[in-house]
């Protein structure tokens, strides 16, 4: 999803100390226990990240549904968030896989298990398939064919387009991989409808003009570790200055699409409210940064843009069921 939300779409920054912890620091797999060994595999689906995308599809699915989901709906949404949730964790092994060297050269991924050699890339690649499979399949039989070949695209768009082919080549990698990290909300639309329409379309805008400002304020202060990585991440090619003022133009156009929802009539003033006070609480973390840099307030942006997005969606849904 980001490394979005995607990076999915959404970024592997967020796995949380004691996930790390987890990890043993050293010692081949086979010498760790059957549950250091499923933490390891855990680990490969970047779950923050996968709970952020899940999060997102749901909201899609709820905001399709006129009124409360009934019992059949509510299950249709379940079969969906778990295939969705094994295909996104699917991605991100994959992702580990690709990356193992380059993980292994940055300070923030190098306890991987993939990156330290304790999964081997065999098994790596057969867990990401069997995930895969199994999310294809729910999604498949027991959602619609739509959702199952959306979730398929968005998985080749994050783990071969982004991570093989973008990331490497060029600084706008977030930018134009930013399409498959917003996704979800998409998918989750599909699976109740059947169908893309313009409400879903407008929360994928959302999310993509979300994405930059959100992983260059993870990029900036991490910018030593992409260097060594030899990643070729915008504050790397561009440098410190030029990436803090995109992040602020990208959070003035983000303003600007967050207001569509309530322009075409799909919220209310609950929504309006909410996307307005938090989209200049974002553009006044991404002023600060502009103006005076530190490493600690890139930190605050970034997880700023994680509460923003949340706060944000979940303001839409109370607006569906509480319109005013």
């Amino acid at each position: 999803m980001s490394d979005t939300f995607a990076s999915s779409t959404v970024s592997t920054a967020t796995l949380s100390a004691s996930a790390q912890a987890s990890v043993p620091a050293s010692g081949p797999t086979s010498a760790v226990r059957p549950l250091a060994v499923w933490r390891q595999y855990h680990v490969l689906t970047k779950p923050r990240v996968v709970q952020l995308i899940v999060f997102c599809a749901v909201i899609g699915m709820l905001l399709a549904v006129p009124g409360v989901p009934s019992a059949a709906e509510a299950l249709k949404a379940l079969a969906a968030c778990i295939g969705i949730w094994l295909v996104a964790g699917s991605a991100a092994a994959f992702n580990c896989l690709i990356e193992q060297g380059i993980d292994a050269r940055m300070k923030r991924t190098a306890w991987r298990p993939t990156a330290r050699g304790e999964l081997s890339r065999k098994h790596t690649l057969l867990f990401s398939a069997v995930l895969c499979a199994a999310g294809m399949a729910i999604l498949g039989l027991w959602v619609n064919l739509l959702t199952m070949w959306l979730t398929l695209a968005t998985f080749v768009g994050y783990a071969i387009v982004y991570t093989v082919v973008l990331k490497p080549l060029t600084p706008q990698n977030i930018v134009i991989g930013g399409a498959s990290g917003a996704m979800p909300p998409v998918l989750g639309w599909a699976a109740m409808r059947g169908a893309v329409e313009p409400e879903a379309l407008m929360l994928c805008l959302i999310i993509f003009l979300w994405t930059p400002p959100h992983f260059w304020a993870l990029a900036l202060y991490r910018v030593e570790d992409y260097a060594r990585a030899g990643l070729p991440m915008l504050p790397v090619t561009h440098g410190n200055a030029f990436t803090r003022l995109h992040v602020l133009l990208y959070t003035v156009i983000l303003l600007a699409g967050s207001l569509l929802p309530f322009i075409y009539g799909m919220s209310g003033w609950i929504y309006l409210v909410s996307a307005v006070v938090l989209g200049l609480m974002f553009m006044g973390y991404a002023f600060a940064l502009w103006r005076r840099y530190s490493d600690e307030l890139a930190r605050k942006t970034f997880r700023f843009s994680i509460v923003h997005l949340m706060l944000m969606f979940a303001a839409l849904l109370v607006d569906h069921y509480w319109t005013i």
